[in-house]
């Protein structure tokens, strides 16, 4: 038997993290997947593919054309398109799958935490009187802060939102983690933010908008995560690697 093949649909820290340990032992033949919504993505200890599949049929057809042996959701907790996506191909194809998802944030003592299904919930809650709102959603679902036009919006993206939105009172912030808590205080009093809205992302890259709201009182409406669809490898790189090596085992162990 040759190398399994492992096919990780990426584009988080996590995901690279992986790739780099399963490429240090050489036992598996590994291709990343990015979307390539990033118009920069960083460099990648494994060959890489970027772009879309065209739908979960198509990417079920590419797990069956590549032979692949398992595959690994280790996308972002809100690509819940793409994650939908790989537990139907997995289905479909009956390949082994797992998901890796970074543990999500837990409040603690000082934090003013607004649980919300959604962003346009996020933004519905925010009332009718003008509010001064740190959008900190990334630029997918930035539009629907159109939906309350009466309040004032900080934007932070990685990269450009397109179109921009139809808003009068908007700034936009172009800028990739992880952040500082210093940073971040500077940047909610200079546009005197008085409501957050967050997607409950888990990490540490974007932990310190959290860890500033805190300290100036702020409140957060924080966008809640969707259940994973895949089957969960525990919540950490260790742990994914457990898992893939009782589903394959090493090949000293195999006697290779």
């Amino acid at each position: 038997m040759g190398r399994p093949r492992i096919l990780i649909l990426g584009g988080t820290n996590e995901a690279r993290l992986l790739a780099e340990a399963l490429a240090a032992r050489d036992d598996y033949d590994v291709l990343l997947s990015l979307a390539g919504r990033t118009e920069k993505p960083a460099t990648q200890p494994v060959s890489v593919r970027i772009g879309g599949f065209g739908g979960a049929a198509a990417l079920a057809d590419f797990l069956k054309a590549g032979g692949y042996d398992l595959l690994i959701d280790a996308t972002h907790p809100f690509a819940e398109r793409i994650s939908a996506n790989a537990a139907f191909a997995a289905e479909t194809t009956g390949i082994a799958a797992i998901t890796l998802r970074r543990p999500e944030w837990q409040s603690v003592a000082g934090d003013r935490w607004r649980d919300v299904q959604s962003i346009p919930a996020a933004i519905q809650a925010l009332g009718p009187s003008p509010r001064h709102v740190f959008l900190a959603t990334g630029r997918q679902g930035a539009h629907h802060a159109e939906a309350g036009p009466q309040h004032h919006y900080l934007v932070r993206s990685v990269d450009p939102v397109e179109p921009p939105l139809a808003l009068d009172n908007v700034d936009y912030v172009l800028a990739r983690g992880p952040f500082t808590l210093e940073g971040e205080c500077d940047l909610l009093r200079q546009h005197h933010i008085d409501v957050i809205i967050a997607k409950n992302s888990g990490g540490a890259a974007t932990y310190a908008k959290i860890e500033a709201a805190r300290l100036l009182g702020i409140e957060v409406m924080m966008v809640a995560r969707a259940p994973a669809s895949i089957v969960e490898a525990g919540d950490t790189v260790e742990a994914a690697l457990a898992v893939i090596d009782h589903l394959f085992p090493p090949a000293m162990k195999r006697g290779v």
